[in-house]
Order: C-alpha cells, then structure tokens, then sequence
C-alpha cells in the first residue's frame, strides 16, 4: 500500500498519462491532404449539344490552389463501361480523388480537346462538391451556358467561370462534420 505521502505524487501521474494518452490520440488538423470529389456536368439540350470530345476541367480557391483533370471520364466517370458521357440533355457523374484544398473552389476553367465526330459540345453547368474527414465541404454550381466548339460561338474549345472575386453565392456551401 502507498503511504499517505506517496498518494499524491501517485494520483497526479496518472492524471498526467491519461492526460498524455488523450492528446496523442487526437489527430493533428489536416493540412491538405486527400479529398473526395463528386462532379456533375450537366451538357445541355440544345440540338447537337453532346460530344465524343475529351473534356477536362481545372478548378481554383481565391488563392490559386487547384485541382487539374485533364480526361473526366478516365479519371472518374461512374456511369459504366459502355456509357456514352457528354450526350445532349444527359447529366453525367464523376467521383475522384485529389489533394484537399484550404479554401472554397471559386473557378473552374472547363476544356474540351475538339476531336471525334461529334466535336461541338454545348455545357449547361459543372457542379463540384469536394469532401473529406475533418476538412469542410465546398460545393460549388457553376454556369456555363456555352459551347465548346470551334465552328459555334464563342468559338472557342475552353469555358472560364470565375466567381473568385464575387459575393458568394447561394450554391456555395461550407459544412464541417
């Protein structure tokens, strides 16, 4: 049995390594780190709106952090083997990984590579949710409303949607679980 003396020095021990014990077990907050994303490409309704093009996109905090998917279907399309992707009116599915970013994704650049028999696509809006343990959920819906197509206006093969200096918007969400 310890002496009266001892108990002190004995009980104030354990407090210390239960104290230990507690914060080694807590895990450091996460910088960067892997992020699920989930996108969604809405290709629009208009008459000969689909693709058999590649298409890429890159997304972008306010800080220049981003992600870049040069070929969506290779990095995550989720619709099957034998899926066409990018048809008029379809909206396709995309999950992947990729580092997290610290802020909000406020841009996306969205490409297409203009091959294939059907080359012009017509994009009506990206949506992107990126999630991870202990990290917050962005989720941002953007606008495209454009063609991707050389011989259709803008003539050009690239959309830029940049809301990073803009008020945020009611499609931008910040969740932490």
């Amino acid at each position: 049995m310890a002496s009266k003396s001892a108990l002190p020095f004995l009980i104030l021990s354990h407090l210390l390594l239960l104290l230990l014990l507690s914060t080694a077990a807590v895990p450091e907050p996460l910088d960067g780190g892997e992020c699920g994303y989930l996108i969604y490409v809405q290709t629009g309704t208009v008459k000969k709106a689909g693709t058999h093009s590649t298409i890429g996109l890159e997304v972008k905090t306010a800080s220049g952090e981003g992600i870049w998917v040069p070929n969506l279907e290779e990095w995550g399309g989720i619709m099957g083997p034998d899926y066409n992707f990018f048809e008029t009116g379809r909206l396709d599915t995309f999950t992947g990984r990729g580092p997290c970013l610290t802020s909000p994704i406020c841009s996306l650049n969205l490409t297409s590579n203009g091959s294939g028999p059907y080359h012009a696509w017509y994009c009506d809006y990206v949506e992107v949710t990126a999630s991870a343990p202990a990290h917050p959920c962005h989720k941002q819906r953007f606008s495209v409303n454009q063609w991707l197509a050389t011989d259709q206006e803008p003539y050009s093969l690239t959309a830029v949607v940049d809301y990073c200096g803009a008020r945020p918007s009611p499609s931008v969400y910040d969740l932490v679980f």
